[in-house]
């Protein structure tokens, strides 16, 4: 597996912050925070906890970069996993313990009524059958993305394109996506 240009920076930046280089850890926080943002407002769904959250993300990545192994990982893929996982902790951490079984007996059910199922489910075979009108490394593209979060540069290298024409694939397809979609 080669590796982008932008994912060899972020891993020397990585392990420039393992030596405890403060201008290697604010380079790293202006290639990767946007991204990592996104990844946690994703799990906490609450703009202000996940500002929180960064902050905290950020000083685990600080005093964690030496165990960023290169070539074990991506690096992006390292930096989301300490962003997820925190982001999960805190999930975790507001829930209640339930101290009583009457108490867990009273909660309502959060799962999703059935016709909120059948209505996912009929809205997911729509988004999978326009999928299937693109071309097939276009929908691959697409997933890799919008549903597995890989960055256009990793994607660009994926499918051995330069990147200009990876971001044209995306914004087409995401344009052939909303005209099949639309009512």
């Amino acid at each position: 597996m080669t590796i982008s240009p932008a994912s060899r920076e972020v891993a020397d930046l990585i392990a420039r912050c393992a030596l405890r280089d403060r201008v290697a850890f604010r380079l790293l926080y202006e290639r990767t925070s946007a991204k990592l943002f996104g990844v946690v407002l994703r799990i906490l769904r609450d703009r202000g906890e996940a500002e929180d959250a960064i902050q905290d993300v950020y000083v685990k990545i600080w005093q964690r970069a030496d165990r960023f192994v290169v070539g074990q990982t991506s690096p992006i893929s390292w930096l989301v996993a300490v962003a997820r996982n925190h982001a999960l902790d805190r999930v975790r951490a507001r829930r209640p313990a339930a101290e009583d079984l009457d108490v867990a007996v009273e909660l309502a059910d959060e799962a999703p009524t059935p016709d909120r199922l059948a209505e996912a489910s009929e809205e997911g075979a729509r988004i999978e059958k326009c999928l299937a009108t693109l071309e097939p490394d276009r929908a691959e593209a697409v997933r890799g993305a919008y549903l597995d979060g890989f960055s256009y540069e990793e994607l660009a290298s994926r499918y051995a394109v330069p990147l200009n024409t990876m971001r044209t694939w995306l914004r087409r397809s995401l344009i052939k996506l909303r005209e099949c979609l639309a009512p």
